[in-house]
């Protein structure tokens, strides 16, 4: 693992404001962190944390969610935190998919869901590894 930890964060549809209200708790921490993020969720973070610096990429439907799936696979990667939304249709699903797999296949921490993202947070502020 990098020196300084590295968190790609996306949320699709409605997750964003699960995403920004995550962002808003932790954002002491995530400013020690390099974020990237997928490109309406990286501008809701920053809207809502003016002093955090993300790095965005595309909007996942438009190739965000593969961007940061090469990152994965490039090793600049450290934890993905990836609110998806189990209840709205994804016409990028297969995007969603491979992202999950190499997440999987590089064995990156991965949370899905807001009580994880919470739990992969505090390992990181207690010295405690994912």
């Amino acid at each position: 693992m990098a020196s300084t930890l590295r968190l790609a964060m996306i949320a699709h549809d409605q997750k964003k404001d699960d995403m920004v209200a995550f962002a808003v708790d932790h954002a002491e921490f995530l400013g020690t962190c390099d974020v990237v993020a997928t490109g309406t969720t990286g501008g809701r973070i920053e809207a809502a944390c003016p002093g955090l610096s993300v790095a965005r990429v595309k909007s996942g439907p438009l190739g965000g969610d593969q961007q940061i799936a090469a990152l994965i696979a490039e090793g600049k990667v450290d934890i993905l935190i990836f609110f998806v939304d189990p209840l709205t249709a994804m016409p990028h699903d297969v995007d969603v998919k491979a992202l999950m797999r190499l997440a999987i296949v590089y064995d990156i921490p991965m949370a899905l869901n807001r009580a994880t993202a919470d739990i992969l947070i505090k390992m990181q502020k207690s010295g405690r590894t994912a």
